[in-house]
């Protein structure tokens, strides 16, 4: 974890879904860049519990704890813990998502509800959560120029739809647009709030798209770049978009994607 810039040194981050893939790397980047950070998680807690070993190893502080980001008392929790321990919050990183896949015909209900409440009801009462805090503090010149933080974790999947996963896809979709309305709402209190789209990331969520060569191959046909991304590709981009080089921006998506939302299938003229 080579510390580059301690660009977020005196901030407090909190990272939803942080006991692997995307969310562990974005909590150790925070880290790296000077944040202390709130590591939640929803399963089990080894995962969490190593990536706050990993930050304090490095010099670091963190802690971990448990909430399921769907449940409003318990996304309370988790903010109130962090304020406790740290005195406030300057970023949100809304990670915690989940997949739930099926043919449009198959599915359930019950798959289609909880994919919304966890990637798209979560994402909003965590937020919420946050500005009300950061409202709470109020601005704090020395620290941040924004007042806060916000970063909703979305996908190339609010631009490109997705058979076989409608409720991922309309979750994002309802990412993009519930980041954008938040971004117009708060930016008069200098409260900057973005998203960023990974493309193909190497994360568990996805580990069964990539279990054979052809597999990988077929999905390398998706991405111009020609790799499938890390999750550190997408912690250093959180990392930067948290930081004050990145102040001028808000109410927009940043793609970390290999260049997917090209449409590679057209390259040869259609």
């Amino acid at each position: 974890m080579a510390v580059t810039s301690q660009r977020l040194a005196h901030q407090v981050a909190l990272v939803t879904g942080a006991s692997s893939g995307i969310g562990a790397a974005v909590a150790r980047a925070l880290a790296a860049a000077g944040a202390a950070v709130a590591v939640n998680y929803s399963g089990h807690p080894e995962g969490a519990d190593a990536v706050v070993r990993d930050i304090e190893a490095a010099g670091g502080r963190a802690f971990s704890m448990r909430a399921d980001v769907s449940r409003e008392d318990e996304v309370q929790a988790l903010f109130a813990e962090t304020v406790q321990r740290y005195g406030t919050v300057h970023i949100l990183v809304a990670n915690a998502g989940i997949q739930q896949d099926a043919k449009f015909v198959d599915m359930t209900l019950a798959q289609w509800q909880k994919v919304l409440d966890v990637n798209l009801t979560g994402q909003f009462l965590c937020a919420r959560e946050a500005a009300r805090e950061f409202l709470r503090r109020g601005p704090q010149p020395d620290i941040s120029k924004a007042t806060g933080k916000i970063i909703c974790m979305s996908s190339v999947h609010e631009v490109i739809p997705w058979a076989g996963h409608v409720n991922y896809a309309a979750s994002k979709g309802g990412v993009m647009l519930l980041m954008k309305s938040m971004a117009q709402e708060l930016a008069a209190h200098r409260i900057r709030v973005n998203g960023i789209g990974p493309g193909a990331i190497a994360t568990p969520i996805n580990e069964e798209a990539r279990d054979t060569p052809e597999e990988v191959e077929s999905l390398l046909r998706l991405i111009p770049y020609g790799r499938v991304g890390q999750p550190e590709d997408i912690g250093q981009v959180a990392a930067w978009l948290a930081s004050d080089e990145a102040d001028y921006i808000t109410g927009t998506t940043l793609f970390a994607d290999g260049g997917m939302l090209l449409y590679p299938g057209f390259e040869s003229g259609g």
